[in-house]
């Protein structure tokens, strides 16, 4: 038996002969995997999958029908540089996601470790997916955008460049993101609003109820108030214990260039 089908290649797949294969990996059929490729042992890659080039998988994934990873970017400024798609662990990408190389701007696109990403979601060029993410079906965002831990993105909902979706955060169904979504917050809408902590996915994951009222007194001061972020931020140094998370949320303030969702 050829060292192919003991890899669990079909025969009607293409693998190119500078890609790699893990152990025990599956290729279904007619999927065509590209030079540069590397695939973590045990990944399942189904019928029609693509795999064009540069892409990096990490072991356990699932890649279902039609996907297509290390895709070329959709910008104009892209002159052909060498880039790569980078897939950790244990992630799933459902039928007919996309996922773009990168470009000389950062060099790579990321997804993160057993985050789910549904079917028809596109992640673009120089995107940083984290770890646990889920982006539901249809979700699209454009180019740098970063997407924090545990975050989860409700359906066909479009994501502007740039933009950065805070850890823990939860976004409603489709809404436009054309701001910066903060940390442990709950958002929905076009335009896009906050509604409150994300207390029930905090609480499922482990966090402390010390750490919840915190971050809640934390949001109400920043978020509902009537002062400007500046003041508001100050108030929250001096009035709400200062936890790992609140001081995470603040310092992700801090950083905002496109400003953030009130």
């Amino acid at each position: 038996m050829s060292t192919q089908l003991l890899r669990g290649v079909h025969p009607t797949a293409i693998v190119d002969d500078d890609a790699r294969l893990g152990d025990d990996v599956v290729v279904g059929p007619y999927a065509i995997i590209g030079p540069g490729v590397e695939v973590g042992a045990r990944t399942v890659i189904g019928p029609h999958a693509v795999l064009e080039r540069d892409t990096t998988i990490g072991a356990d994934c699932r890649i279902h029908a039609g996907a297509v990873l290390g895709g070329e970017p959709q910008d104009l400024k892209f002159e052909g540089e060498d880039t790569r798609v980078v897939i950790g662990a244990r992630t799933v990408l459902r039928e007919y996601v996309t996922v773009n190389r990168g470009t000389m701007a950062r060099g790579r696109t990321d997804v993160g470790s057993d985050c789910l990403v549904m079917a028809y979601a596109h992640v673009a060029h120089d995107c940083l997916i984290g770890d646990r993410v889920v982006l539901a079906n249809a979700v699209n965002m454009g180019g740098h955008v970063e997407i924090g831990d545990w975050a989860i993105v409700g359906g066909q909902t479009a994501i502007h460049q740039f933009v950065r979706i805070g850890a823990h955060a939860m976004v409603g169904g489709a809404s436009a993101v054309r701001k910066d979504v903060p940390p442990y917050q709950k958002a929905a809408g076009n335009p896009l609003d906050l509604y409150g902590l994300n207390s029930v996915g905090l609480q499922r994951r482990g966090f402390s109820e010390e750490s919840r009222l915190a971050l809640k007194r934390a949001s109400r001061m920043l978020f509902h108030s009537k002062e400007n972020l500046r003041q508001a931020a100050e108030r929250v140094r001096a009035e709400v214990e200062l936890t790992d998370e609140v001081r995470h949320l603040l310092e992700f303030l801090e950083g905002t260039d496109r400003g953030t969702t009130l």
